[in-house]
């Protein structure tokens, strides 16, 4: 069993309401500094009170998405976000602002500090009282999206499905139930368009007031310095996606080619896109939740010991929830918890080839935050999102050499690491897409749905989009952008998933080419946290931040080659 590190500064059943915290930041905003040493403490201590907050506000958001139906579970969420952070937040700013005036701040280690320093002073700039109201009422709008289509579901013969669950059947070989249950999926969502888009458009105004109350343009300027972008502006993001077009899209349009000849139809359409076209069933690499994690464990304990007990360690300790069921919120992930050192594993499994690569992504994910665990103080540990999904998308592909632990037949896992780097290519347009999408909704804050539909469409079909025909169903093709989660509750939190999957690639390379070098390269950036840059981090991992054309080329040819050799 594990438990929260031992406080030493906060009281240890200190219970997370304004009046017990108020006193504690007033203790550290007026507390005298009269050395480094002084203010080494006082960093310490202000980091202890933020990871208690963290892992509070961690399990409230947690449960919240394990029963989206939960008043009780809802109402203790928004607590969080209307009653603390709200009044922590300019105690916050006070504190950045003692921090940076201190005449002991360049006593501190450059080393050690600059990265952290440097964030510090990003959040000074950006700073508004005005903007606290509005980012609570952000924070408890866009949790509304989690209820709305946690609720969704469809009815499949007598029995009813979550959307998840009912994707399944779009691997199914016969194309007419294929088609029946992906229009019934659709329908279903498109139910909830309107609502979608309402909550959207209500988002939408509100961050853009948040940046121009700060000074900003628009959204997307305001969150390329609110995200700590310091490494690449929007014109490269926009040279990503060109190279994206131009080097990806032509080998995924060779590929579609050849599922529609093997599938003989005339054009692929959606409902085309996941059935395996040799015409065997769906990929099932195991049969419940509790024999997925087993599985994984195992798979992890081949690559490395070490990694196969950061998952068991998680089981003893109740740290996962991935079976799939109504009312619980869409999608997944690892949210650390930051006193206890160890994370939560949420997912939505139906059974899936899928679920086993979200299992060793999320896998990537909690081995990160086991790593960084003991690292000296709280900030060290948010990562960027460039350096957090090169550890998850890393472990996809480090993980397939194991993937017999899924699959006996031999053929299936041919099939399985075939599917596999198919994703990999497959995952780089829709990033572009997604990314691309957001920068014009956001430089065009008036826009009406009409106008943001006519510009979704504008960016998706030079990515090929999906290469299906969508003739017969235009709406399904001009709502596809609300499945995705990150527009509504994490805006502009996409991109680094491109980055991170070309990282991925070189680190899997170097893997393939010396295994014990390769995962020691990845496993030490991994520990660095965010202590260093993103170049250096991924120069430490013994591959490049670099997401130019002449790269993207490589590296897709590198999977291609690979995929021919399966």
């Amino acid at each position: 069993m594990i438990h929260k590190k031992t406080r030493t500064y906060i009281p240890a059943d200190l219970e997370i309401k304004w009046e017990t915290l108020e006193p504690i930041y007033k203790e550290l905003l007026n507390r005298p500094l009269h050395s480094v040493e002084e203010l080494e403490q006082w960093l310490k201590d202000g980091s202890e009170l933020q990871a208690a907050l963290e892992e509070d506000f961690a399990w409230r958001y947690i449960r919240m998405t394990c029963d989206t139906n939960s008043e009780e579970l809802l109402a203790n969420f928004q607590y969080f976000a209307t009653e603390i952070e709200p009044k922590t937040a300019p105690y916050n700013n006070e504190l950045n602002k003692k921090l940076v005036e201190s005449e002991f701040v360049d006593q501190l280690n450059e080393e050690k500090f600059y990265i952290m320093l440097r964030s510090v002073r990003k959040s000074l700039e950006l700073f508004r009282e005005e903007n606290i109201p509005l980012q609570t009422e952000i924070q408890v709008e866009q949790q509304k999206y989690q209820s709305i289509t946690g609720s969704m579901s469809v009815h499949i013969g007598d029995k009813e499905y979550t959307l998840e669950q009912a994707s399944v059947f779009l691997k199914d070989t016969d194309r007419s139930k294929r088609q029946q249950v992906w229009e019934k999926i659709t329908e279903r969502r498109l139910q909830d368009k309107g609502v979608l888009d309402t909550l959207f458009d209500h988002l939408r105004a509100l961050r853009h007031k948040v940046a121009l109350n700060a000074g900003f343009e628009n959204f997307r300027d305001y969150m390329f310095q609110a995200l700590g972008r310091f490494d690449y502006t929007p014109q490269d993001c926009y040279a990503f996606h060109a190279a994206i077009e131009t080097e990806v899209v032509p080998i995924l349009r060779e590929f579609a080619e050849k599922r529609r000849g093997a599938l003989g139809v005339d054009t692929l359409k959606p409902w085309d896109l996941d059935v395996d076209i040799t015409g065997k069933p769906a990929l099932k690499p195991f049969n419940s939740g509790s024999e997925l994690i087993e599985k994984s464990i195992q798979c992890f304990s081949n690559i490395n010991r070490y990694l196969g007990e950061r998952l068991e360690i998680m089981k003893d300790n109740n740290l996962f929830d991935v079976e799939s069921r109504k009312g619980k919120a869409p999608g997944g992930y690892n949210y650390p918890l930051s006193e206890t050192g160890a994370p939560f594993i949420f997912m939505n499994s139906a059974n899936t080839f899928r679920d086993l690569t979200t299992m060793v992504h999320e896998g990537g994910h909690a081995v990160h935050t086991f790593l960084t665990a003991d690292l000296e103080l709280n900030d060290f540990k948010h990562c960027p999102s460039e350096v957090a999904e090169l550890a998850s998308m890393s472990m996809e592909l480090i993980s397939m050499d194991n993937w017999n632990v899924y699959f006996d037949n031999e053929e299936d896992l041919k099939r399985a690491k075939h599917d596999q780097l198919f994703d990999v290519l497959k995952t780089l347009p829709w990033v572009a897409v997604v990314d691309q999408f957001q920068h014009w909704i956001y430089t065009n804050p008036e826009h009406t749905d009409a106008e943001r539909t006519e510009a979704w469409l504008k960016i998706y079909e030079p990515f090929g989009a999906g290469f299906a025909d969508w003739s017969e169903h235009p709406q399904a093709e001009q709502n596809l952008w609300q499945k995705q989660l990150h527009i509504f509750e994490v805006p502009f939190y996409y991109i680094e998933y491109g980055m991170a999957q070309l990282g991925a690639i070189a680190v899997w390379k170097n893997y393939k080419e010396n295994p014990e070098k390769g995962l020691q390269q990845y496993l030490d950036a991994l520990k660095l946290g965010y202590t260093k840059t993103i170049k250096e981090i991924y120069e430490t991992a013994g591959i490049r931040f670099d997401f130019s054309a002449g790269y993207v080329k490589e590296l897709a040819e590198f999977v291609k080659a690979e995929m021919d050799k399966i």
